[in-house]
């Protein structure tokens, strides 16, 4: 028995392909499952205008012939010819959205590339003449070389005009496949690019403006450039911008402990209020512009639509370490926590990809470090300009967290080709307009960022802080013998520093790291809290800290301190949700130890090297 033609309906997701299948068939469909997967199947019959039956079945959206999702799959095996319906398509109906064409287009020229007659369905064509957009679809056609029909599936407008393509095409030699496809769907931008140009013949300014700043912002070479700029400036802005907040929190801060010793009796309750929640608590909180004025540049950049762009250009170093643009999102939401990143990976489709951005995620430097970097940078690096508005402590800053990324990088390249070795995938997403953040909205970000910070600091940190002032507090030492040596704390901190000293730390920093894992900025208040200890009727607050630290460390001990920083593990709840998403602990072990041994060997370097230098 004689088979009907088959053709597959074939596109991006949301081009309209379902709607365009509906109009088509009718009542005359049915659902059902490909074989071994559950991705439903859609097919129903349809008449051409000559007359003459076809079978047409509705294939799953798809970005690339490169899958990564079962339903990428099916699509491919289908159009392929080597899928489960046990017949290559007679042809393909390639259903494009007329108001993104330049995008669609690359994967028609994937698709041509396989030597299948075609006919390119131009749907949405009347949204595209409401935002004033302007296509000649003959110009198309004749760029494509194949039949191009101007469709709007939910009226359904263009139909007649489609199956007469339809059936000038079926029976036709089969076009000629090219040799040595690459199904790399970005190795079709540029062509994708050229013919979109040529057949948009008139396009709203809003859609030039964008475009014009695209061919800059996402230039091979400029791009990373300003890219790297951007935050270039971001980071010179923490430290030049934060300053007279940073005083103004200081001066509460002063206030309060004043007023708590003026007004409270010398007692044990006294004591844990000033040199346990004021100063402890208060060093942290006092980098809150900081933190601020970093989420700033990032809702500016998120609302403007520059962030989507900046994960383009990531790709292609992300592609040369086994990862794609899909994991530079969830690591970019790490630099705020590294949970809500960890959790952002269920976007990635490649299990293995996806465990590799996991793992990395913790080396991207989250605004809990932040404190920390700050007190030691203001300690030991010179408030000073290298260059007309390039501050020293600013570039510092920058360089942490650029270390941070290419740590990330190289642990990604390591993992990816080891213990989650597998094909790189492709990387689609649609590029947004460019438009002015609304004040609002970055006010509301700004105000959400704080809440966090200031419940975290009020919840975690002051529980940590008190806890760690009371093991500092109590064994009392005797007369001439240091508190923060004789405590329980201290004895802690001196077994651990054992293990500690070899890469520069002196017993402080090991007291401080061991609270640490609870929330990475209690680093900064057990500090405080040790110094408070030991020298009580000093002044308080960072600035103060900052030069009790600065006197007392070599310079070499701090940069180590900074190297363990930035690749020591996050906190206990992150390492939690690592579990959660991995479905057990193996993975997150292999975090801790992988980001330990990072930390020691780093701290151990930078030591030895600053050290050797006569730093």
């Amino acid at each position: 028995m004689k088979h009907a033609p088959l053709i597959v309906l074939v596109g991006n997701p949301n081009a309209g392909k379902s709607a365009l299948f509906n109009a088509l068939t009718g009542a005359r469909q049915k659902v059902g499952n490909y074989p071994g997967v559950t991705v439903e199947r859609h097919s129903g019959r349809m008449a051409l205008n000559d007359g003459r039956p076809v079978e047409l079945v509705d294939l799953p959206g798809a970005y690339s012939l490169e899958p990564s999702s079962p339903d990428e799959e099916v699509t491919r095996d289908v159009v392929s010819g080597n899928g489960e319906l046990e017949r290559t398509p007679d042809a393909l109906v390639v259903v494009a959205d007329a108001t993104n064409l330049d995008n669609h287009l690359r994967f028609v020229l994937q698709l041509k590339a396989l030597g299948r007659p075609m006919v390119l369905a131009l749907n949405m064509i009347d949204m595209a003449v409401r935002d004033g957009l302007k296509i000649d679809a003959d110009m198309l056609s004749r760029e494509l070389g194949m039949p191009v029909v101007e469709t709007v599936a939910v009226r359904k407008r263009g139909l007649e005009a489609l199956k007469d393509a339809l059936a000038g095409v079926i029976g036709r030699p089969q076009p000629a496949v090219i040799e040595g496809f690459d199904t790399d769907i970005r190795h079709f931008q540029r062509d994708a690019r050229r013919i979109a140009a040529a057949a948009i013949v008139e396009q709203p300014g809003a859609r030039k403006f964008t475009r014009g700043i695209d061919r800059v912002v996402l230039h091979p070479v400029l791009g990373p450039l300003i890219l790297l700029a951007l935050m270039f400036v971001m980071f010179q802005a923490v430290f030049s911008w934060s300053e007279a907040p940073i005083g103004w929190i200081e001066g509460a801060q002063g206030w309060l402990a004043e007023a708590a010793v003026a007004g409270l009796p010398d007692n044990f309750l006294r004591d844990l209020l000033v040199e346990g929640v004021i100063n402890g608590v208060g060093s942290v909180v006092v980098f809150l512009p900081q933190i601020l004025i970093l989420f700033l540049f990032i809702l500016i950049l998120e609302a403007s639509g520059y962030m989507v762009r900046a994960a383009f250009l990531m790709d292609r170093l992300m592609a040369g370490v086994g990862l794609s643009g899909r994991a530079f999102i969830p690591l970019l939401s790490s630099f705020a926590c590294a949970i809500p990143g960890i959790m952002a990976t269920r976007s990635i489709d490649d299990p293995k990809e996806r465990l590799t951005t996991i793992l990395i995620a913790p080396l991207m430097t989250c605004s809990a470090r932040l404190p920390v970097y700050a007190v030691i940078i203001g300690a030991f690096i010179p408030a000073r300009d290298i260059g007309y508005g390039v501050g020293l402590q600013g570039l510092v800053l920058l360089g942490l967290y650029l270390a941070g990324i290419a740590g990330a990088m190289v642990a990604a390249l390591v993992i990816r080709r080891t213990a989650a070795r597998g094909a790189n995938s492709g990387f689609m997403m649609e590029m947004p307009r460019y438009q002015l953040p609304s004040v609002r909205d970055v006010l509301i970000g700004l105000w959400q960022r704080a809440y966090v910070f200031l419940r975290r600091a009020g919840t975690i940190i002051m529980a940590v802080t008190v806890a760690l002032w009371l093991l500092a507090s109590y064994p009392v030492a005797p007369e001439g013998v240091k508190q923060s040596e004789y405590s329980v704390a201290g004895r802690i901190a001196s077994g651990l520093e054992v293990v500690l000293r070899p890469i520069g730390f002196n017993h402080e920093m090991s007291l401080a790291v061991i609270p640490a894992m609870a929330a990475r900025e209690v680093a900064v208040s057990a500090l405080q809290t040790v110094y408070s200890i030991d020298a009580p009727d000093e002044e308080q607050g960072a600035e103060a800290l900052g030069r009790r630290l600065s006197d007392s460390w070599p310079l070499p001990t701090a940069l180590a301190f900074l190297a363990w920083f930035v690749f020591a593990p996050q906190c206990l709840s992150t390492i939690a949700v690592a579990r959660r998403e991995t479905n057990g602990w193996r993975w997150p072990i292999v975090m801790i130890v992988y980001l330990f041994a990072l930390a020691y060997i780093a701290a151990g370097a930078t030591y030895w090297v600053a050290t050797a230098l006569g730093l």
